[in-house]
């Protein structure tokens, strides 16, 4: 080049850029746009895109914007491809502000400007814009575009909007692998995961073709309803297609099998891995913790570490906390806190962090220096931390403590019926019944409403749903003539119904009838009634287990001689021989 001087022509400047740009050079590429410079040459407007794209991927995203500044003429490829390298970086602000000058600038947005500036439209500010620019897109007739459509769903699946991303995906013409992962990665990435496994069993009936994003965003909706049989059958499917083992779908397989109960193959899985990221060690570490295993989770945090090779994050510090708390091991979990706070993993602790040592201590029966604590800690104490300290307090009935944090539970939630209920417990368990009545009245002039409780059950690759005294459900004549069965049978058995657990103002019969009722308890029974001897019952539910049932399930699993797994919002509990993995505390 430097030889050749002021002969260098346009053929040999797109040559060097595009070996440029191919291999990241950086300083190669430099020295090509000096010497345009220092031979005075003035680069048509393919090349100085060229050398926009260059800067681009070379991360160098001040000088990609120099040129385009520079430019005395710009066409639709300068504007896209400025606007793609902020996008494709995270700088959605100087996206949105440049496709906004392109605007008021003399060229047209084409299709591929429109799809590249909404992946920019997050957040309430770009949202509101983004459908602007939906109506813009409709004016131009450029919402029929495979790829102007898959951008427009994938926002309002973001922003939550599920429905008119729908919409959206319904009017295209034609759709792509892209288009339909899109769609049910936004139904499962919102917890609608029924809808995102029916989805893709519709289009998988009409042809699709799924690529290992598509299979990754099933196995998140799999892993949200723990569908333990449909999640073995994907990743058969997975290694029939012989699909490349990415390692977004190895996470996912992780999660999946660890949400389903099933941490043999999650861990299985995790060994063989050839690369991990950090989210393959936190999707481990969660899994161990949310099973109560502490001591795995404190050897696999000691394998990561050892291996030096992926640095622990906030999650990963959380995971360990976490499951240090539910496994027990208060004084590994308390060192490992010390170390967060001395900067050994250059980890700052946050509110969640602070949270799982207050778990630490109450579930160690150390509630005193558990309220100590809280009042030291740099933050402003969450609902969801008194909510824990609460929950300690009445496990080991320390009823001054309690009295407190439940009456600033009470004003921080108002609405939350599980904060009445175990205050009124903690109350009843000391005999200050003129209490119990107060924190009773004062949730019915507050009108609180508790959150309908729902439980699933997967049969045959079938999933069964059920909700409090559900009476929809096909087979419910047999499953309530078993429950009352049950019922007498676990009472000669020692089983005596926890009534605290009803909230409604009634005589002891209705409440225990209402008990009868749990959606938990119903899926179990319909478990017990559709399955084999001794076949493991699996079910999941959307709040936190209550007492009952926890008590009701153990009794399932002694008597007949069943595993139980009983996935809950807050862990997961396995039962065997009448011995829960929690050890009663959840």
């Amino acid at each position: 080049m430097a030889a050749r001087g002021l002969e260098m022509k346009f053929e040999s400047y797109d040559m060097l850029l595009n070996a440029c740009i191919k291999k990241r050079a950086f300083r190669e590429g430099q020295r090509v746009h000096a010497h345009m410079i220092k031979t005075r040459y003035l680069p048509p407007v393919y090349l100085r895109n060229r050398l926009i794209i260059f800067y681009s991927k070379c991360d160098r995203l001040r000088e990609a914007r120099n040129v385009l500044d520079e430019m005395p003429e710009k066409d639709v490829v300068s504007w896209t491809a400025m606007i793609s390298a902020y996008s494709q970086r995270g700088f959605a602000t100087e996206a949105l502000d440049l496709f906004l000058e392109m605007l008021r600038s003399v060229t047209e947005p084409n299709e591929f400007t429109f799809a590249t500036v909404l992946s920019s439209c997050t957040g309430t500010f770009g949202f509101e814009l983004g459908r602007q620019i939906h109506s813009l897109i409709i004016k131009r007739t450029l919402d029929t575009h495979i790829f102007v459509g898959s951008s427009l769903l994938d926002m309002y699946a973001k922003a939550g909007r599920i429905h008119e991303a729908r919409e959206v995906f319904e009017s295209l013409p034609e759709r792509d692998v892209v288009s339909c992962t899109a769609i049910i990665s936004g139904y499962a990435q919102l917890g609608l995961d029924a809808e995102a496994l029916e989805l893709f069993r519709r289009l998988n009936l009409e042809g699709m073709s799924s690529n290992y994003v598509t299979y990754a965003s099933v196995l998140t909706a799999l892993s949200g309803l723990a569908a333990l049989d449909l999640g073995k059958q994907v990743h058969n499917h997975v290694l029939r297609c012989k699909l490349p083992f990415y390692v977004v779908l190895q996470n996912s397989l992780i999660d999946m099998y660890s949400k389903c109960g099933n941490l043999i193959y999650s861990r299985r899985i995790f060994d063989n891995m050839s690369e991990r990221t950090v989210i393959s060690w936190n999707a481990m570490l969660v899994g161990y913790s949310k099973h109560g295993m502490g001591r795995e989770v404190v050897e696999l945090y000691k394998l990561m570490r050892n291996e030096n090779k992926i640095k622990p994050d906030s999650v990963t510090l959380l995971g360990v906390l976490s499951g240090c708390s539910h496994g027990g091991m208060e004084n590994v979990g308390l060192e490992i806190f010390e170390e967060m706070v001395n900067g050994k993993d250059e980890v700052e602790p946050d509110i969640e962090h602070y949270g799982c040592v207050v778990d630490l201590l109450g579930r160690a029966g150390r509630v005193e220096e558990a309220f100590e604590f809280i009042k030291k800690m740099p933050f402003e104490p969450t609902a969801a931390l008194w909510g824990s300290l609460l929950g300690a307090c009445k496990v080991h009935s320390n009823i001054e403590v309690g009295e407190f944090v439940g009456h600033r539970l009470l004003e921080i939630e108002p609405e939350n019926a599980g904060n009445y209920v175990i205050l009124s417990n903690l109350y009843a368990s000391t005999g200050r019944w003129e209490d119990v009545r107060m924190v009773r009245d004062l949730m019915l002039k507050k009108a609180v409403k508790k959150e309908p409780g729902r439980s699933w059950i997967e049969l045959d690759q079938t999933l069964h749903s059920f909700h409090a005294s559900d009476r929809s459900h096909p087979r419910r004549e047999e499953v309530f003539a078993k429950m009352k069965e049950l019922s007498i049978k676990f009472k000669e058995a020692g089983y005596v119904p926890d009534l605290s657990c009803v909230l409604h103002d009634v005589d002891e019969e209705q409440k225990e009838k209402i008990l009868l009722g749990h959606s938990e308890k119903l899926a179990l029974t319909f478990g017990l009634i559709s399955t084999s001897d001794r076949a493991p019952l699996r079910v999941i539910k959307n709040l936190r287990i209550c007492i009952d049932c926890h008590n009701f399930a153990k009794f399932v699993s002694k008597i007949y001689m069943r595993e139980v797994y009983l996935r809950d919002k807050n862990r997961f509990h396995h039962i065997s021989m009448g011995v829960c993995s929690c050890g009663d505390y959840w």
